[in-house]
């Protein structure tokens, strides 16, 4: 299982990746399981993601989103399913909240269903009403909004020299 995860590459995504993304991002948002997310905002946002590729092939993929000075977003993280419970999505997360620390924001958070992979993450769970404004300000485009299922979920992160 680690053997497989160290053969993959795991680098900054470029615009050729951004239809592998989204295909992946609406795989889990038909079955209901995270939110869609159009074409636009993958190429607004490409700089943010990085992807993980296994012989050349994108088989997950997130983003690290920073809202504010001292409070960043993991966004938009999707494993494909055949590499799903290999630990690919938690390199992502371990690699971004690494980026977050060298950065020096000091918390993540995440706005998810899925609050079992995030807390084995260290993430836990807050109230939504306790994040900063600001994080709710791409969510009036949403068309679950103001009915937002999703769980709110924040981490500390160690900030590094």
């Amino acid at each position: 299982m680690k053997g497989e995860i160290l053969l993959m590459e795991f680098v900054k995504a470029k615009i050729t990746d951004v239809e592998p993304i989204h295909a992946l991002i609406n795989y889990y948002a038909e079955k209901g399981l995270m939110l869609a997310r159009p074409r636009t905002m993958l190429y607004e946002s490409l700089r943010e993601f990085t992807v993980a590729r296994d012989r050349g092939k994108v088989v997950a993929a997130g983003s690290l989103h920073i809202i504010w000075e001292d409070i960043a977003e993991v966004r938009a993280l999707a494993v494909a399913p055949e590499y799903a419970k290999k630990g690919v999505g938690r390199k992502l997360v371990d690699m971004f909240i690494e980026e977050a620390g060298e950065l020096g924001l000091p918390r993540l958070f995440a706005l998810t269903y899925q609050q079992v992979f995030f807390e084995k993450c260290g993430f836990h769970v807050v109230p939504k009403e306790s994040l900063p404004q600001k994080v709710w300000k791409e969510c009036v485009n949403c068309p679950k909004f103001p009915n937002c299922e999703e769980i709110a979920m924040i981490l500390d992160v160690q900030i590094q020299g």
